[in-house]
């Protein structure tokens, strides 16, 4: 069960969306912090699309644990902010390392239907001010 969320942080590290879609469900639910529910995965491939216009980022330190349909992840993320995204502070190519977590719910078939990720919005905001 973890081997498909390990597959899905190395689609991450590669910069491999398309890897990463292969291992959700279609009707994915992409619980992000501090924003909306994203349903099914048009919405997020929009979202990574978005993410690597503004981010780079690589998750180093990874623990991932997993009982029954459940998983998690604790990790760290290793960034730079690339482009101004909206409602942030501009953009200067600002590094940051950042503590995060992410919780997922797996479907009978195995895939994702569930991500859920959690990071200290204030300490990023400090990080890149």
């Amino acid at each position: 069960m973890t081997r498909i969320i390990q597959r899905y942080f190395d689609a991450f590290n590669a910069g491999d969306t398309p890897a990463m879609l292969e291992c959700l469900s279609d009707d994915v639910a992409h619980h992000v912090n501090e924003g909306e529910v994203r349903r099914g995965k048009p919405l997020f491939a929009d979202f990574c699309a978005h993410m690597t216009r503004c981010y780079d980022e690589e998750l180093t330190d990874m623990v991932i644990l997993g009982a029954g349909d459940r998983a998690a992840a604790e990790y760290v993320v290793n960034g730079t902010y690339l482009a101004t995204d909206s409602g942030l502070p501009e953009a200067r190519g600002q590094t940051y390392r950042l503590p995060a977590g992410s919780f997922f719910t797996l479907n009978a078939d195995g895939r994702i239907a569930r991500v859920t990720t959690y990071y200290n919005l204030a300490d990023w905001l400090r990080q890149v001010a």
